[in-house]
């Protein structure tokens, strides 16, 4: 799949409304990365850069999510931040990116990214729920692009 492809067929306002969504019922924040390709290095290792890029450390309570795409590759990575990670099992990103990866597959983008911000909005509510005397949104719903080198974004876009 080629990158613009995605980004052209991606409903963004219903990605960023999904994230708004989601976060209006924990204190948790989430974020969605897509870029190209990893530039031959793991998705993970890269993930891993791009969370600490983004500020997703930065939280006060350290629950940042952020689900992470290559698009080219169609592989993913959805990592969440310390606070986060004390209360899931270690199987719970990988089952939440297979999914993911299934729904890509069958051309849904939108849907598949919406899908998975639920999840963790859910996961997120549960052990983050919301309290509007103390909640901020601590970081943009705006999705993070990466654009190719060798196909910048149109002008306008």
């Amino acid at each position: 799949m080629k990158h613009r492809q995605l980004l052209e067929s991606l409903d963004h306002g219903r990605v960023i409304r999904a994230i708004e969504e989601a976060e209006q019922k924990c204190s948790g924040e989430i974020r969605v990365h897509i870029q190209p390709g990893a530039h031959g290095r793991e998705v993970r290792h890269v993930a891993e850069k791009t969370f600490e890029r983004l500020g997703m450390t930065k939280t006060e309570l350290r629950n940042g999510v952020l689900l992470f795409i290559l698009s080219r590759d169609q592989k993913f990575a959805i990592l969440g931040d310390k606070g986060v990670n004390d209360k899931v099992s270690e199987g719970y990103w990988e089952a939440i990116a297979g999914e993911l990866r299934n729904r890509f597959r069958a051309g849904e983008f939108t849907e598949g990214i919406v899908d998975a911000i639920e999840q963790v909005g859910k996961l997120l509510a549960e052990h983050f729920p919301f309290c509007p005397t103390t909640d901020v949104n601590e970081l943009t719903n705006e999705l993070s692009i990466e654009h190719d080198e060798q196909h910048p974004p149109e002008s306008g876009r």
